[in-house]
């Protein structure tokens, strides 16, 4: 396998092609919320629902998607769908985005609006 400058053996297409997938899933706002949310701790459907803003039967869907990729697992208390972080490594990689693009935002200047001219 041919190696980069840095000397590392460039990933296999394989592993791209699973990396891709993953990227794939979180490039949704919902799915990235939802990843956000359950990185604090376990939650159901319902009350993942109320925090991400969405309808049931939507968060229902991301939260299937995830799963099937193994990005979130489940199981089942009494009645209740308990959802959970299924790869830490991933949690830690949205973490570090969505933390360098809050920082960013936050040092950025406000942007300049142009005056709207009044009509009279």
């Amino acid at each position: 396998m041919p190696e980069n400058a840095a000397g590392f053996e460039d990933p296999s297409a394989e592993v791209l092609a699973e990396a891709a997938a993953a990227f794939g899933l979180l490039a949704s706002p919902a799915r990235l919320h939802l990843m956000w949310a359950l990185a604090e701790g376990e939650s159901d459907v319902t009350h993942l629902a109320d925090r991400v803003g969405g309808a049931l039967p939507a968060v229902s869907q991301h939260l299937a998607k995830l799963k099937l990729a193994g990005l979130v697992g489940s199981r089942r208390e009494g009645r209740r769908q308990v959802y959970f972080i299924g790869d830490p490594d991933v949690v830690a990689l949205v973490r570090l985005m969505v933390e360098q693009l809050t920082a960013r935002s936050a040092q950025a200047p406000a942007p300049v609006r142009p005056l709207r001219r009044s009509g009279g």
